[in-house]
């Protein structure tokens, strides 16, 4: 850190100042060889016999920040004065339900948006198979810009697009931004449901009432039904020195991996058959993880559909001098499991507010994947 004061001499004092970049600027195309490189394959193998995909997040997120420092990197110094710090995880979309351990992989990506600040990447993963690479997942990670030593924002180099494609891509991004705006002005947290959601939770409470007593008070579950309640897990993780980053801080695939493995585990548990993940969206990084830290890791499905599983996973951090418990991350996944699985039932209000945060993030994820799939239609 020492070393890094020495780059405050290389920020710019507003965006105008610094030198516009292209979309190529940035691109990055990384090759992973779990097929010809075998002995690097032990790493991503699960017990399915099959790519671990909590790896391939800590992969996306270290080559999304690459990307980043790509895109700000000083010419005449061949490095970035900045520190580049993981915001948010957009999306995740995934087109294949199973990556294969030992047929090479390819990380493609580049810059797509730039705010002052900001900047959003997107990055796509194909596999070769049988001579030829096809797409896996498409990504879309949002970073900020810090200062040497992470103190505070700084600016980064304006996006120009060339040509139309290069346009549309930039519109996008403006877009998304738009989309995460009014999805968090919506939030349950600060705006009370909708009249069809508020109809939902009231006919899932006179489902579960017993007709017997007719009170409030006694609630039966519903056939091929979970309470909320008995559907979660729980994990602790010890932050040891090994997974730092370069800010003495815990790397955020780290703990995108630890929740998405605590997730599955419960989309495991409550399916009763082997879960594939369909998407990953809206996990937001409220605060560092600090070196030493306790990190508590609560699983919750909070909606269900057919064969689909929406789980949430909480994070914090306990902090054993204060004993204060502080929020670090919301993660959101979405699997799918091999059999339909039990309907989800909440039981109070803020177990019904999770069943429709869990809808929103479920139908939203569902809006896009046949968008996707009617795009090439109507091109």
């Amino acid at each position: 850190m020492q070393e890094r004061k020495a780059l405050h001499t290389l920020l710019a004092q507003k965006q105008e100042d610094l030198p516009p970049k292209k979309m190529k600027d940035s691109y990055i195309e990384v090759i992973l060889p779990l097929g010809s490189q075998p002995e690097i394959r032990e790493k991503y193998l699960n017990v399915h016999n099959s790519v671990r995909f909590g790896r391939i997040l800590e992969d996306l997120d270290s080559l999304g920040v690459l990307i980043c420092y790509t895109h700000t990197k000083h010419e005449s110094h061949q490095r970035s004065p900045l520190s580049i710090v993981t915001a948010l995880v957009d999306k995740i979309n995934l087109c294949k339900k199973v990556i294969y351990p030992d047929c090479d992989i390819k990380l493609t990506g580049s810059v797509s948006w730039v705010g002052k600040t900001s900047m959003e990447v997107k990055m796509h993963m194909l596999q070769e198979y049988d001579g030829v690479y096809s797409p896996v997942l498409d990504a879309t990670f949002v970073m900020v810009a810090r200062d040497p030593e992470n103190k505070r924002s700084a600016f980064v180099n304006p996006l120009i697009p060339d040509g139309p494609r290069e346009e549309e891509v930039f519109k996008q991004g403006a877009l998304n931004k738009i989309k995460r705006t009014d999805f968090s002005t919506a939030s349950l947290l600060k705006m009370a449901p909708t009249a069809e959601e508020r109809n939902i939770v009231h006919n899932m409470f006179l489902n579960t009432l017993d007709t017997r007593t007719v009170s409030f008070r006694s609630r039966v579950l519903p056939p091929n039904s979970v309470w909320m309640e008995d559907a979660k897990l729980k994990g602790l993780q010890i932050c040891h020195p090994q997974e730092r980053n370069i800010f003495n801080r815990i790397f955020g695939g780290f703990l995108m991996r630890k929740a998405f493995e605590l997730g599955w585990a419960t989309a495991c548990n409550y399916g009763g058959s082997r879960p594939f993940i369909v998407s990953v969206d809206d996990i937001m990084f409220q605060r560092p993880v600090e070196i030493g830290s306790l990190l508590l890791l609560s699983a919750q499905v909070c909606y269900t559909e057919k064969n689909y599983i929406q789980i949430r996973v909480h994070s914090e951090v306990y902090d054993t001098d204060t004993k204060e418990h502080k929020t670090t991350n919301i993660f959101h996944f979405t699997f799918m499991s091999e059999n339909e699985v039990p309907q989800i039932v909440p039981k109070t209000y803020g177990e019904s507010m999770l069943y429709l945060d869990g809808k929103r993030h479920f139908n939203a994820i569902m809006k896009e994947t046949r968008e996707a799939m009617n795009a090439p239609a109507a091109a």
